[in-house]
């Protein structure tokens, strides 16, 4: 019997994530530490597409992983885990997140992809010139900025000390100028 109609039979005909029976197709769990182990699974082409492309995700259709999560196949349970975190915001997830229960060696498998996607998604603050602004560093306003809802000017030169990262959005930073703790839009500054 070839791999794949065991695959098939293995999954019952089925997506092993959402149940679905039409538009099945062979798809590899990335980032597997085992090459000896399976990592195939049989998924429909709908969770495909929320797989590889995340503005396509819709939580609710991940419901499903209510179920698949306790799968006894290791790489559904990778799928199942890190698809729950990349929704955890919802809410729910995270509930099912916080019942899963992984070896040790399928968790760290599990993260690696975590890992990777995390350091692609964190936001990078640079000033004027491009330089990356970290949290605690120095910057002088290369412009004069009138502060929203006060009649003060921030004059141009004026040096800006420990400044703190918007963790929403990487054009603003915070900092005191003159007592008064204003956001600053990063075009705005320059590292010094």
């Amino acid at each position: 019997m070839s791999s794949e109609s065991q695959l098939f039979q293995r999954a019952n005909n089925s997506c092993e994530l959402c149940s679905a029976s039409e538009d099945l197709r062979i798809f590899e769990v990335p980032q597997s530490p085992d090459t000896k182990e399976d990592t195939n699974i049989l998924i429909c082409g709908i969770c495909i597409d929320q797989i590889e492309d995340p503005s396509k995700m819709e939580a609710n259709h991940w419901r499903c992983l209510n179920d698949s999560m306790w799968s006894t196949v290791p790489a559904v349970q990778v799928m199942a885990y890190r698809l729950l975190h990349r929704i955890k915001e919802e809410g729910w997830p995270q509930d099912l997140l916080d019942m899963m229960y992984l070896d040790e060696e399928i968790l760290n498998w599990a993260k690696a992809s975590l890992a990777d996607n995390e350091e692609h998604e964190k936001l990078v603050h640079r000033d004027v010139n491009g330089v990356i602004l970290e949290a605690g560093d120095s910057v002088v306003l290369i412009k004069d900025l009138k502060v929203k809802g006060s009649s003060m000017v921030a004059k141009q030169g004026t040096a800006v000390r420990r400044i703190s990262l918007d963790p929403d959005n990487e054009e603003y930073i915070e900092g005191k100028v003159d007592g008064q703790h204003i956001v600053i839009i990063t075009k705005y500054v320059k590292k010094i």
